[in-house]
């Protein structure tokens, strides 16, 4: 999975996708400047592919909105959590599926499962998490999920198996876990299992679990964690992908040669590359001297999983404005119209989670 360097295909980045033919884009807002030019982007990218690729985007609501570039900010979770009606959460992955349709999107990386332990913690997941306990986060992430996937968008839980206890921000550093098995399994791991047969994808989270793994390996290359947890004891059958490959947690402690092998290796499907555009090249050449027999897995799992791709609705930039409306009526619902007014209030100060 690759990030596209900007707001139009430029020839060179349109000669290495020929070239590489990845499976999977993601988008940020460095690509969005307007309707008419995310989708011509978009479809430009199903032209560059040979087969139908995964274009994805974090859409979550709040300050990881990657939309709220082009009109209304959705709620994010916790306010949606702290609003207590499900209606609305369920309204806005409607409105989210239909948005992402209109624009070519077939995978939203979300919903985010971490429990808020602390919704002041300086980890990244500040106002993105849907409940304080393991009943209050499956019930409300199930509501948005459902309504995500019924318009067609598949969905991706994430970041397991659970870091909202981490004091710092993997985009930085590595953080180190040491909570016992007993507590993250009646707390984290217990919305992970609930979620394991409602989602599409799990995306792996950058953070070494002392007492699930006491290799030292950061969950997200981890075999003891992906396949024998996730795959083999939760029976997750859908398609697993690391975090960004580009976050400091990762660069900071591994080499791009050591990290795309034990990325496979540890039972990822798709290795995620965001932002260092030039190394998909490399990481192509690099998994292809790897032994069939290791890839032959990962092939396998994202042909049968791409046949459930929903085609994108045809474009009809007036059918987006009526929709944009539509998120600002539910934020209106979720905020009240005086807080509702007042978007953006971090915008100054952004995080790396929203930046990229």
């Amino acid at each position: 999975m690759m990030g596209v360097p900007g707001k139009e295909m430029d020839p060179a980045t349109a000669a290495m996708i020929r070239r590489v033919q990845p499976g999977s884009f993601i988008l940020f807002g460095r690509n969005i400047e307007t309707p008419a030019q995310l989708r011509k982007l978009i479809d430009d990218l199903r032209d560059l592919s040979q087969f139908e690729p995964v274009v994805t985007i974090d859409q979550e609501g709040g300050r990881v909105s990657r939309l709220k570039l082009l009109g209304n900010e959705p709620p994010n979770a916790q306010q949606l959590r702290d609003r207590g009606d499900q209606e609305l959460i369920r309204r806005h992955g409607e409105l989210t599926g239909k948005l992402l349709r209109t624009f070519g999107f077939n995978l939203d990386l979300c919903p985010v499962l971490d429990i808020s332990f602390d919704d002041e913690a300086d980890n990244s997941l500040k106002g993105r998490c849907y409940g304080r306990t393991v009943e209050e986060t499956i019930t409300n992430a199930a509501v948005f999920n459902d309504a995500l996937r019924a318009e067609g968008i598949l969905t991706c839980g994430k970041h397991f198996p659970g870091y909202s206890s981490a004091g710092f921000d993997p985009h930085h550093e590595l953080p180190v876990l040491d909570r016992s098995k007993e507590d993250m399994e009646s707390t984290e791991l217990a919305v992970f299992r609930a979620f394991a047969q409602r989602v599409d994808s799990m995306m792996i989270g950058h953070a070494v679990y002392t007492n699930l793994d006491d290799s030292g390996l950061p969950a997200s290359l981890s075999p003891t964690i992906i396949t024998q947890l996730l795959r083999e004891n939760m029976a997750f059958s859908g398609l697993i992908m690391t975090d960004d490959l580009d976050m400091g947690a990762i660069l900071n402690h591994y080499g791009f040669d050591d990290t795309m092998r034990l990325a496979v290796e540890a039972g990822n499907d798709v290795l995620m590359i965001c932002h260092r555009v030039e190394m998909v090249e490399d990481g192509a050449k690099i998994l292809d001297r790897l032994p069939s027999s290791t890839l032959d897995r990962a092939i396998e799992q994202i042909a049968t999983w791409k046949t459930r791709l929903a085609a994108p609705y045809r474009f009809d930039e007036t059918a987006f404005r009526a929709l944009d409306a539509e998120v600002w009526t539910l934020r209106v619902a979720t905020l009240g119209e005086e807080m509702a007014s007042a978007r953006s209030a971090e915008d100054g100060k952004r995080s790396p989670v929203e930046l990229y």
